[in-house]
């Protein structure tokens, strides 16, 4: 009889217990392997300031450079005294809530000892930028940068085991509530999931009352059904940029055996990875975790001992030039819509394969009515000014880029590469 209770209690346990079908097929170890070289030559780049979720994605990886991680490690710290040091004098900007938690993740994945005082001050920090947006949501009905953000904030503050004011997190409960997740007309399928994560790392911390518990519960069903509702016939989650996420998401849920979501986002995810859609390192680091059936809730376990040390770089090749050289060209149309100035149209002869940026220069230089201006983010360069005008976060405007006529671009400047005859537009639009 005891093995037959025993029995049963297994064929039950099979039934409940989740199943990871977020699994990579065999068979793709160099392809894994590949992006992850790229991930790692991404740290030689000294143009910019370092990247903590390029860390984070390399620390959630099997496969390590462990000389090359400490070494950003120590590019990202001295980046952060900077950040923290020269934003507490009245002239400087404020280091964003996103940024913030993305240090943090990086630290904690770095196996840091973050009860020490000055890491003690980041966390802190951290909260009072979380009060922050959630009292300018009250006040202005949006956050003071967006929900990606909140959400990310919260993932960091939970993977550290930190407790968050219940009425910070039943605001974002309220917002995911009234479908408030989007860009523009369009579900953002990236927000869900970080939301999704934060909701899932808060259940699982068992902080919390029953009854937020409860509502934190309904969450992430909503997140759930959202996600899977915006996948297409390829198993694409909103666009290949913001599966990832939402991969993450899934895996960290898990999901049932009837459930094929997961499978076929991984094909149409190595799909993407052997075009060479996978470039820019902001979105590597992002499907990093996924190659590696993990979720940034996992640097909350992360283990600094004995990781495989078997990655090596090649010597570098150099850097490439601002403008694709060579002898094909192609032609682009730029338009460019605001709604305090005439449409301006420029055409641009450039060498194929230029992204949009090497022709947002050419243009530039050719032509005396049209000028733009970009500012470094973690993403790449991003647009935010166009003759004169620029995206204002307090008017919520900014720099749209669409391809003729209306078909909003998934990559940025930097990234996208404009066929021969295409028209772009840039719009002043709200978000």
């Amino acid at each position: 009889m005891a093995y037959l209770w025993l029995g049963l209690a297994v064929l039950l346990q099979s039934l409940f217990t989740p199943v990871n079908l977020c699994e990579i097929p065999e068979g793709n170890t160099r392809l894994i392997r590949s992006l992850n070289l790229k991930l790692l030559r991404s740290t030689i780049d000294n143009s910019g300031e370092p990247n903590p979720s390029i860390y984070i994605g390399l620390r959630l990886s099997e496969d390590h450079s462990l000389e090359r991680e400490a070494d950003y490690l120590k590019k990202l710290k001295s980046s952060l005294e900077t950040i923290t040091a020269s934003s507490n004098t009245n002239n400087q900007e404020q280091p964003s809530t996103g940024i913030l938690a993305l240090y943090l993740m990086a630290l904690k994945s770095s196996c840091e000892d973050m009860e020490k005082p000055e890491r003690m001050r980041l966390i802190t920090r951290l909260k009072h930028q979380l009060h922050k947006e959630k009292k300018h949501i009250v006040e202005k009905d949006h956050p003071l940068t967006n929900y990606f953000q909140y959400s990310l904030g919260l993932v960091a503050l939970c993977i550290h085991d930190k407790k968050v004011d219940e009425h910070v997190i039943q605001k974002l409960i309220n917002v995911e509530k009234k479908d408030g997740f989007v860009h523009g007309d369009t579900l953002s399928v990236d927000t869900e999931a970080m939301a999704g994560l934060a909701f899932l790392c808060l259940k699982l911390s068992g902080l919390y009352s029953p009854a937020l518990t409860a509502d934190i519960n309904l969450a992430i069903d909503n997140v759930k059904q959202k996600i899977i509702k915006s996948k297409n016939a390829e198993g694409v989650f909103g666009n290949i940029y913001s599966t990832p996420l939402a991969v993450q998401f899934l895996s960290a849920l898990g999901t049932s055996k009837d459930n094929e979501e997961c499978p076929k986002a991984i094909s149409a995810l190595l799909e993407a990875m052997k075009q060479g859609k996978f470039s820019n390192p902001m979105m590597m680091s992002q499907l990093m975790p996924v190659l590696h059936q993990k979720s940034y809730l996992d640097v909350a376990n992360i283990k600094c001992t004995g990781n495989k040390d078997n990655l090596v770089l090649n010597p570098s090749t150099g850097v490439l030039p601002d403008v694709v050289e060579g002898e094909e060209r192609i032609n682009v149309i730029i338009t460019v819509e605001s709604p305090s100035n005439q449409p301006v149209r420029v055409g641009v002869e450039a060498p194929v394969r230029s992204s949009l940026l090497d022709i947002l220069k050419l243009a530039e230089k050719q032509n005396e009515n049209f000028m733009f201006k970009t500012k470094d983010s973690l993403y790449g360069p991003f647009l935010v000014t166009v003759n004169g005008v620029t995206g204002s976060s307090e008017e919520r405007t900014y720099w749209q880029l669409l391809k003729d006529p209306n078909d909003p671009l998934i990559e940025g400047i930097a990234d996208y590469r404009p066929e021969d005859g295409e028209v772009i537009t840039l719009r002043l639009s709200n978000w």
